[in-house]
């Protein structure tokens, strides 16, 4: 089945959505997203956006914030640019129905996160993200130009390669296998936007939601993109222990407004590793419980907020609050059991200043996209902000180069239906064994012996995987097994080729920075 749009976009977070309906404005435009329109990393978000709002603060603090954060790898002028974008991004949401949080005066509520030197973060309580996507799906809805495919999970771009041209290396589409009656139908565009998340599902223990394996990155390697930077993946410091609370995520914004981490025995320890403390960046918070847990054979440290008054943390936590409570806990009284847990990836698809990759047509934005603004280590909250702002960028530039879908080509090396693989057992074994291996020896802390112990036994694991791809039919199960086994191998060829400690990538085999290694790390298929 061909099905023909000007554009396509692959993904329903912030990203897709807001570059969905710019698109709109120019033409059809198909969203395609593997399981229901609101499961994404973005509904997932509890803190917020990041953006200069308080009279009080300006852009030169939000851009040193972010270098700082960044150790030494930011892009400067992508920094500026986001920034500077930063109060633009935030009227945009509320013209599609975006409602943020304002106090008692009528002024937004701007929270404080790690990293940032002032309260910039604009928040609808502690559910931001499900407010974010529930606005932009009522503005999708609405307009008669979108089309929205849910359960349909993409299997590979359509690129010059599976055409009878000889065209430089060109997106013109997707194929994609319908998960509700197993058909693969093959989408054509002018322009395709990358808009499919994050990897957090290729390690044990994450944040992310079950979508969240890789496939556009994978997808996009596959189909000749560079990438770049995706040794630097970010470990949130505080999920919930839990062996019920699957992914749940205890937001930055908690230590913000000042909960405080401690042992099991009380003491309090963020004060002997960095200066600001429980709000140190991101990495180094998370690097500091890892090695509290490990010197003490502990299986989790404690978040306080027990000095806070309970009014206080019901209203500005009320989600938090509610679903600990479900698990048994209450944080106005009791400290909280967390651990650390694979959250963002920094590195993605390489993308220019028009969000457009290394294979003509194709762009990306969001988590999938590498656009220099993190650098070695992501600043709270400048997420959300990057996915609307590269969003905009990608939709522009996709717009000056519409034209009519190519039609009249044979297609070869497409995708087809195998016989049934039976035993899925199989498939969860390996996928199981990925991410445990990727715990274990790619983790918040690395050596040169675990990261080539990784590299080794990943490839006995795709050697067993590219024979179920060839030999059986294609189930959503197998694409994301696919595409977290090739996501795990460029974060560990990545990690392999950096000998030193930056940002999020720490080896203790080579602690130190060296001015050598100050350069991004891109890899080409």
């Amino acid at each position: 089945m061909k099905n023909y749009y000007d554009f396509i976009v692959l993904g329903s977070g912030i990203a897709g959505l807001n570059a969905a309906l710019k698109l709109a404005q120019h033409g059809t435009v198909a969203i395609l997203t593997k399981k229901t329109s609101v499961e994404s990393n973005t509904n997932y978000a509890q803190g917020g956006i990041a953006s200069v709002i308080a009279s009080s603060d300006d852009f030169k603090s939000h851009i040193h914030d972010t270098l700082e954060a960044g150790a030494g790898l930011c892009h400067e002028k992508v920094v500026q640019q986001v920034v500077e974008d930063g109060p633009e991004v935030v009227s945009q949401l509320i013209h599609f129905g975006v409602q943020f949080s304002k106090n008692q005066k009528g002024e937004f509520d701007l929270g404080q996160e790690g990293g940032h030197s002032h309260r910039r973060v604009l928040h609808a309580g502690d559910f931001t993200g499900q407010v974010i996507e529930q606005a932009l799906l009522h503005a999708i809805k609405e307009n008669k130009n979108i089309s929205l495919f849910e359960h349909h999970i993409a299997i590979d771009l359509v690129t010059s390669s599976h055409l009878d041209n000889k065209e430089p290396n060109r997106c013109y589409g997707v194929f994609v296998l319908n998960s509700q009656n197993q058909m693969i139908e093959t989408f054509f565009s002018s322009s395709t936007i990358l808009c499919t998340g994050g990897a957090g599902k290729v390690y044990l223990y994450t944040s992310n939601p079950d979508i969240a394996t890789g496939d556009g990155l994978a997808m996009a390697w596959r189909a000749g993109a560079k990438v770049a930077n995706l040794e630097f993946v970010q470990f949130h410091p505080t999920c919930l222990y839990h062996p019920q609370a699957k992914s749940f995520l205890l937001s930055e914004a908690l230590r913000g407004e000042g909960g405080i981490l401690r042992l099991r025995n009380g003491e309090r320890f963020m004060e002997r590793y960095h200066s600001k403390k429980e709000l140190a960046p991101r990495d180094v918070v998370a690097r500091a419980i890892d090695y509290e847990m490990k010197k003490w054979g502990e299986d989790f440290v404690l978040l306080d907020m027990t000095a806070l008054s309970p009014a206080f943390l019901k209203e500005r936590f009320p989600n938090i609050h509610q679903r600990l409570k479900e698990f048994g806990y209450d944080m106005t009284k009791e400290p909280i059991p967390v651990v650390p847990a694979a959250h963002y990836m920094c590195g993605g698809v390489m993308v220019d200043k028009r969000a457009e990759t290394s294979i003509k047509n194709l762009f990306a934005c969001g988590e999938v996209s590498f656009t220099g603004l993190h650098g070695a280590n992501r600043l709270a909250s400048n997420s959300l902000l990057e996915a609307v702002v590269y969003a905009n960028l990608a939709a522009q530039a996709a717009i000056s180069l519409k034209k009519e879908p190519v039609k009249n080509f044979e297609i070869k090396n497409s995708p087809t239906q195998g016989k049934n693989l039976g035993e899925a057992i199989i498939v969860k074994q390996n996928w199981d064994a990925i991410r445990q291996l990727m715990w274990n020896y790619v983790g918040i802390v690395r050596s040169d012996s675990r990261l080539q112990k990784a590299a080794r036994r990943l490839e006995l694991l795709q050697e067993e995987i590219k024979e179920f791809y060839t030999d059986y039919a294609l189930t959503p199960d197998l694409l994301e097994l696919k595409n977290i086994a090739c996501v795990a191998q460029l974060i560990i060829r990545s990690a392999l080729w950096r000998k030193e400690s930056r940002g999020l990538h720490y080896n203790i085999d080579h602690p130190h920075l060296i001015e050598a290694y100050r350069r991004d790390t891109i890899l080409e298929p």
